[in-house]
């Protein structure tokens, strides 16, 4: 499984890219927001996340018809190589995916929440597909149980194209455990999270003992 940061903070994921494990990089408006970003800086700011990450970048179209969110998509796709058009999964995103696709421009579809869903944007031409897995939890639901159906699904079929499975709105490293343990192709988790993906107690204690230990071989 690899590891996508999902952020708009360049310290973030200059920080998590130089652990080694950043495969990627999904952004949304909610997430520039809490950047203080503007609207007359979004665009340069995709291109500065792109140059800091090896892999793809998800940047979010806003638009609501799909010939508003194709222009979008074409014009973020002009941005680096490695961009990904973010699109709801909806009837006008569904459209819009299609038409990107044929164009060759990778769509990642979010905000999806059900196996209809998901399959119907693999079968639009989606190269990326984002089930949600915390917003299910938050409304005392399964999200994880919601995953594990996305991915038995989508992995019962050909679609013609790589497709691959983003575990989205991770809240916690179990998260992360089990989007693995059912065969997600990605989790796309915030800072905080996975640096508790790194975090655990054993290790500490173990670095602890062994510290404690050499000082006591500096001090024979």
């Amino acid at each position: 499984m690899k590891f996508f940061l999902d952020t708009a903070d360049l310290a973030e994921i200059e920080e998590a890219a130089s652990w080694g494990v950043l495969a990627g990089v999904t952004t949304n408006p909610t997430l520039y927001a809490r950047t203080g970003g503007k609207l007359a800086d979004f665009h340069s700011h995709i291109k500065r996340i792109c140059e800091l990450v090896d892999g793809p970048v998800s940047a979010e179209s806003v638009a609501m018809t799909r010939e508003e969110m194709v222009r979008d998509g074409r014009e973020l796709a002009a941005l680096a190589d490695n961009v990904v058009v973010k699109l709801p999964t909806t009837i006008e995103g569904l459209a819009a995916t299609k038409q990107l696709a044929s164009e060759g421009v990778p769509v990642n579809m979010t905000l999806c929440f059900s196996v209809p869903q998901a399959i119907m944007a693999a079968r639009a031409g989606a190269r990326y597909i984002s089930p949600f897995v915390g917003r299910f939890d938050d409304i005392s639901e399964d999200g994880l149980g919601q995953l594990n159906d996305v991915v038995t699904a989508v992995n019962n079929y050909d679609f013609g194209h790589d497709v691959e499975i983003i575990a989205a709105s991770v809240r916690s490293a179990n998260h992360v455990t089990q989007a693995a343990l059912m065969g997600a192709d990605i989790a796309t988790v915030p800072f905080a999270a996975l640096k508790k993906c790194v975090q655990h107690p054993l290790t500490d204690r173990g670095l602890d003992a062994f510290m404690k230990d050499w000082e006591k071989v500096q001090n024979a």
